[in-house]
């Protein structure tokens, strides 16, 4: 879940290497760092907290250099665990980013063999190797380094002898950015936007050697070709724009974000591996288990398939699999472990796989049989919005082409006016900060709902956790009187998502019975009247929606009243502790 970086041009690298891993911190702050090549050897620079944090006596010159930043795994936090690590000789420096699961046999073996390891990271270990393995050569020294570590990693290596950086990866991203006369690397593609126009991705096991800006990749000892793409992102997708942060920024995208999902399917999805499954298995993790499980009400209700939803941690590879089950695993940056863990277990047994993701060339990219790409565009905040938005428009799609296998295939017209039912909703936004505010005050919270809507009040509990450090603890209006009730106090605010549906009633019920034990509720809700205004502290009237399509309408409202409270307590919203962007690690 670590970034890392790397520069090789004409340009000063230090500041290159900075501004890249600053674009990259939602993959972890804990601490970052740079090594960059000067005259007589390599200057290494290394703070614990965030990039932007960086303190003044970061000087350093030269035009090749690597970076990193951390969220720590092995070792904890602190300036000795941070990146970048170096041999023995001070010749070599690297940065990775993955897991080694053999860190502790590797130690021992190279401590036996002199070896002076200085950190408690798995990572110094890679430095080592590159060390013991010198005499081949660079490149043949990482890929035999390479043959040692059991795990995922995506390493760079500084070498001051030859001047190079040399890349490989297995199970963890990279990207490889190439400009006029220089070349980058980045574990995403966010940090080099505005600075390659091209990109490679690599594949696992590829050596890539990168020498005065010009890139040469290896497999299996042999010059390889991988193919060049366009980066079509320009630097607005990358920058602020004047908003106060990443967060609200692209909750503000999402009417954008949904409308360019929704045009670049409109003749239709790429061929699926399957068109008349038996049962569809959906497997997520996090926000995107939240739209798995939209999903599988889309798909059932829509699309007229047998579809379940599962947690892909929870998954286990022994279980059996009916035959016929297409397997949709939906992850935004395409790297979740465990939702990678449980692809590839079903994918040994047989089963074809859908991935949807944001990322292209990403891991469930390369691995599922068809993909399906959410147009939400980079995503710099940890806390995913707008790529849940377009996970479900996506998901509105297949249950679409399924549904034709019975009529004519169409979207349904309310999924076409979902871009401008959120540019609604985005205009309350002031109203919306009044009610975060009032929330800010509280550290305990339920959120309740019925039907298609629990799903949304599960990810409005997980955003109020995430950037509000408030304790939400969401919940189907039904189950609260099979124990929550007794948490209910007038200081443990109730945020009830009352929709004009089918259970308004059960849900107006239960808002009186929390109302009469003197609990505070916040309604949000597409259809206000007296009832509603009896029993609620607030109410946020939205758009009317129909149907499954106003869960994307909720959801939009709220993450603004997530964002607003983070913001009213003080917390730093678009780096939440102790989280990062990618879950690379199972």
């Amino acid at each position: 879940m670590c970034g890392i970086v790397g520069y090789s041009g004409t340009r000063e690298a230090l500041p290159v290497l900075v501004d890249s891993l600053a674009r990259v911190t939602y993959r972890g702050y804990d601490s970052y760092g740079v090594a960059v090549l000067n005259g007589s050897g390599i200057d290494v620079f290394r703070r614990v907290g965030a990039v932007d944090d960086k303190p003044s006596d970061f000087h350093a010159d030269g035009t090749v250099g690597i970076g990193h930043t951390r969220w720590a795994t092995i070792g904890g936090i602190s300036e000795l665990n941070a990146h970048p690590h170096l041999d023995c000789s001070g010749q070599f420096a690297i940065v990775h980013n993955g897991d080694i699961d053999n860190y502790l046999a590797l130690r021992a073996e190279l401590e036996a063999e002199g070896h002076t390891v200085r950190s408690d990271t798995d990572s110094e270990l890679i430095a080592h190797l590159i060390e013991k393995y010198r005499d081949r050569g660079i490149v043949s020294a990482l890929e035999r380094a390479s043959h040692d570590l059991d795990g995922c990693f995506a390493v760079a290596v500084l070498s001051y002898e030859s001047r190079e950086i040399v890349v490989t990866r297995r199970g963890s991203p990279v990207v490889i950015g190439l400009g006029d006369g220089e070349a980058f690397v980045a574990s995403d593609a966010p940090a080099i936007v505005g600075k390659a126009d091209r990109v490679i991705y690599p594949e696992d096991g590829d050596i890539v050697l990168i020498s005065a800006g010009s890139v040469k990749i290896f497999s299996d000892g042999k010059v390889v070709v991988r193919e060049e793409r366009a980066l079509d992102w320009d630097q607005s997708t990358a920058d602020k724009l004047g908003y106060e942060h990443y967060m609200v920024k692209e909750i503000h995208e999402q009417a954008d974000a949904v409308r360019d999902t929704l045009t670049r399917y409109r003749d239709g999805l790429p061929p699926l591996p399957m068109t008349d499954p038996e049962h569809v298995l959906m497997l997520a993790c996090g926000t995107s288990y939240h739209s798995a499980l939209l999903g599988e009400s889309l798909l059932t209700r829509l699309g007229g398939v047998s579809a379940s939803a599962q947690i892909a941690s929870e998954f286990e590879p022994d279980r059996p699999v009916p035959d016929g089950t297409l397997v949709v695993a939906i992850s935004q940056s395409g790297e979740t472990a465990d939702t990678l863990n449980a692809v590839r277990a079903l994918k040994a047994k047989g089963c074809m796989v859908i991935g949807i993701t944001n990322v292209p060339e990403s891991n469930l990219a390369r691995e599922a049989d068809s993909v399906i790409y959410t147009a939400a565009g980079p995503e710099i905040a940890v806390a995913a919005t707008k790529t849940f938005t377009t996970q479900l428009a996506v998901l509105s799609l297949l249950a679409s082409q399924f549904a034709g296998r019975h009529h004519a295939a169409g979207l349904p017209d309310e999924a076409l006016k979902l871009p401008s039912q959120i540019e609604i909703t985005l205009s309350l936004s002031n109203e919306i900060a009044a009610v975060g505010n009032w929330l800010a005050n509280h550290d305990n919270m339920f959120v309740i709902a019925k039907g298609d809507h629990y799903p949304v009040a599960l990810e409005a509990a997980l955003k109020l956790k995430e950037v509000a450090y408030i304790h939400a603890e969401g919940v189907p209006a039904g189950e609260l009187k099979h124990g929550p009730f007794a948490l209910l106090q007038q200081d443990t605010p109730v945020l009830a998502l009352v929709a004009d549906d089918k259970h308004r009633a059960r849900m107006i019920t239960t808002m009186r019975e929390i109302a009469a034990r003197g609990a505070p509720i916040v309604t949000v809700t597409d259809r206000r009247d007296a009832e509603i205004d009896a029993c609620s502290r607030y109410v946020i009237e939205l758009p009317a929606a129909r149907g499954i399509f106003s869960t994307v309408i909720f959801t939009v409202a709220t993450q603004l009243l997530s964002y607003y409270a983070a913001k009213a307590r003080g917390c730093p919203i678009d780096r939440p502790r102790n989280l990062a962007k990618s879950v690379t690690v199972p």
